[in-house]
């Protein structure tokens, strides 16, 4: 039986999360099989040596064009099949956002999804990215991927999902058609893992570091792990780790049996 723990984690700089040892400690002592990270807000360039080759894994970043902006990396002991990056549209792809690594048993999306609360023009360049990505994946599945998706959302999809949702109705990431593009995806054939187990209130992934919410756990749930439904039967688990620090987001985790 061949087993697979994968970690989704939104570092909001590696650097960062680096410098405090936290990255190193999460790595040394989860050892998951494969690690996706997002707002790496680096060119490998500028990374230490132990960020382009820790101890035991081989390390993948794609980077935006602008520097010190969003940014995704994969982490993983395995040989992949394949790493690509992009949706083939360059204005997303300018953003690097997206990451795709074909593991044989399934096709793993790292995804940093946009963040629509800076304007209008940035709300509709995330939905258009929601739907671009959703053409991409859905044809991939058509032509028998089994597919695994994990990243920031930037969205919370229903009211467990976050500590006040009333008071956030009107606030990107938890929008009207935020929350039904959520609906319509999921409804295609798509499993958010999470609540496979975990049906319970009060599990966030995101929290306002100004108000200091983490210690409170006023939080959102933007962060997630989809897996297409043929691989329903392949999931053991699913979690979030929210005492793991570092980021003003904490890691999710599923565990795939083959």
């Amino acid at each position: 039986m061949k087993q697979y723990h994968l970690v989704s984690w939104n570092v909001n700089g590696i650097r960062a999360v680096h410098r405090k040892g936290e990255f190193q400690n999460f790595l040394s002592s989860f050892k998951p099989d494969v690690l996706c990270v997002q707002e790496t807000k680096a060119q490998p360039d500028v990374l230490p040596a132990d960020l382009l080759n820790p101890d035991g894994y081989q390390a993948h970043y794609v980077s935006a064009e602008k520097k010190g902006y969003s940014g995704v990396a994969l982490f993983t002991p395995l040989t992949p099949i394949s790493i690509r990056s992009g949706l083939g549209i360059e204005r997303f792809d300018s953003e690097g956002r997206t990451q795709i690594t074909d593991f044989g048993d399934f096709e793993l999306y790292n995804i940093y999804y946009p963040n629509g609360k800076a304007s209008k023009e940035r709300l509709q360049y995330k939905m258009d990215y929601y739907d671009a990505f959703q053409e991409h994946v859905e044809k991939r599945r058509q032509a028998g991927k089994s597919i695994v998706i994990c990243g920031d959302v930037n969205t919370a999809h229903k009211e467990i999902d976050l500590a006040h949702p009333k008071e956030n109705s009107k606030t990107s990431g938890f929008l009207p058609e935020e929350r039904a593009w959520m609906d319509q995806f999921l409804a295609l054939g798509y499993i958010d893992t999470l609540r496979e187990f975990h049906p319970e209130p009060a599990l966030y992934t995101w929290w306002d570091v100004i108000s200091r919410a983490r210690e409170r756990n006023v939080g959102w749930r933007i962060d997630y792990f989809f897996i297409s439904e043929d691989l329903r039967s392949h999931l053991k688990n699913a979690c979030i780790y929210p005492d793991v620090m570092g980021s003003d987001h904490c890691p999710i985790g599923i565990t795939l049996e083959f």
